[in-house]
């Protein structure tokens, strides 16, 4: 699934792909607002994102999109 996350003050969104749930992101995204303060997501390549909590301006998530191989 892809995942956009909207930073304050960052003129660029942060995209991941990531293998977790809408559910399991919404869940990590709660407990990083009300006490550990960061958002910390894995990628499906094994890298790391950690946002400071108070700076997420958005989070957007959606399915990825297939590439087409050739002519539409």
């Amino acid at each position: 699934m892809e995942v956009k996350i909207g930073v304050q003050h960052a003129q660029r969104e942060l995209v991941l792909e990531s293998d977790s749930t809408p559910e399991d992101i919404e869940s990590k995204l709660g407990e990083a607002l009300a006490g550990s303060g960061v958002l910390r997501l894995s990628d499906v390549k094994g890298r790391t994102v950690v946002v400071p909590a108070d700076k997420i301006a958005y989070l957007e998530l959606g399915s990825p999109t297939s590439s087409t191989v050739g002519f539409r």
